[in-house]
């Protein structure tokens, strides 16, 4: 393999600009639109090569560090150049992929966060999920070409996706490998990109996913759908879609765990001589007994009446906690009623007593305010 230095006729230590100065000197002679014949064709990729190499400061160090004269040769370098490649050799750092590499490659994962509504979440529900990714190319259907062209083999490689250069070392003639900066390690290029996707085999658009959210799901699970990301570069698999889950605040009920939570305001007359409701849930009506005596804070279970569970079987509860509404604007028959009732009981004195926390914290909080 040709020294670089030597193809673009410049020194080891030329600057960036004496590389592109050079570059463009033999560029305006090589060129097949000036010149057509095989010989200047030939020159022409060794040339191109050689300026993808030297013009990127990356490249061109690591070509520095094991190309030829790196030991022992006639160009401007220190005499133990080549050391980094030989021990990488040796030793296994840095090791060369071996044959050129596949353009498919898989496609991204995606995550999407979605709303559902507390009723969807007792049952479960299914969604239509707009999603904006990348498709498979209809045009060229992930081939990266134009329709009717193909992919050929790099000329400069010779479709093995590597460049191999002998280092002169210490212990010999070392024989090193890079990917082939023409074709990028692919082993071949796309004359003709498709002109719909620009040689990707992808292209973005919108496209609509039926989704089964199962009951029970709460804020921050996260569901897996193999296969629904991204499609990758040249027609790759697809990636994996997840979906990030928040649950929506009801007005009315809130959630533990797998109970249902509610908050029923009692007259204080049907708490004292009882009273059946009946009131409408997430999943129908439902029917609720009062006993006589009722206290604010107590809690009624309705079973079986709450949220299906995600894993296992049946349901969790529907848990009421009373608060009982004292009236505040009394007319002039009312008051009297209520002082002739409270005439016919022994005077009980305002004491305190032991807290009730209540049976789960959310009414407790609401409890706190009353």
């Amino acid at each position: 393999m040709a020294d670089h230095y030597e193809v673009l006729g410049i020194a080891r230590d030329a600057s960036a600009d004496d590389i592109k100065k050079a570059y463009r000197r033999l560029a305006r002679e090589l060129h097949p639109d000036v010149n057509p014949s095989g010989e200047a064709a030939e020159r022409f990729k060794l040339v191109t090569h050689a300026y993808d190499v030297l013009s990127d400061p990356n490249q061109r160090q690591q070509y520095d560090l094991g190309g030829a004269g790196g030991f022992g040769g006639g160009g401007g370098g220190g005499g133990f150049n080549g050391f980094g490649d030989i021990f990488e050799t040796f030793f296994g750092g840095g090791q060369q992929q071996r044959g050129p590499r596949s353009r498919r490659e898989r496609g991204q994962d995606a995550l999407l966060r979605v709303e559902v509504e507390l009723e969807e979440i007792v049952f479960g529900t299914t969604r239509q999920l707009e999603v904006d990714t990348a498709v498979l190319c209809e045009t060229c259907e992930g081939s990266c070409c134009s329709p009717g062209t193909s992919p050929q083999t790099c000329d400069i490689c010779r479709g093995s996706g590597q460049i191999q250069r002998t280092v002169r070392s210490l212990l010999g003639n070392v024989m090193t490998s890079s990917p082939c900066g023409s074709c990028r390690g692919f082993g071949t290029v796309i004359p003709s990109p498709c002109p719909t996707c620009a040689g990707q085999g992808r292209v973005r658009a919108r496209r609509t996913i039926p989704v089964d959210i199962p009951a029970g799901v709460d804020t921050g699970l996260r569901i897996q759908l193999p296969g629904q990301g991204e499609v990758g570069p040249a027609g790759g698999p697809n990636g994996d879609l997840y979906l990030e889950i928040k649950v929506k605040t009801h007005e009315t009920f809130s959630r533990s765990g797998d109970d249902l939570l509610a908050t029923l305001e009692l007259q204080m007359t049907d708490a004292i001589l009882g009273t059946t409701a009946t009131l409408r849930s997430l999943d129908g009506d439902v029917r609720v007994e009062i006993k006589p005596g009722t206290q604010s804070a107590e809690v009624l279970t309705i079973k079986e009446r709450g949220i299906t569970r995600l894993r296992g079987a049946g349901r969790g509860d529907l848990k009421i906690g009373i608060q009982v509404v004292t009236p505040v604007r009394l007319n002039s028959k009312e008051t009297k009623l209520i002082q002739e009732f409270a005439g016919s009981r022994r005077p009980v004195p305002p004491e305190f007593s032991t807290f009730q926390q209540g049976i789960f914290s959310k009414l407790r909080d609401r409890f706190l305010n009353l």
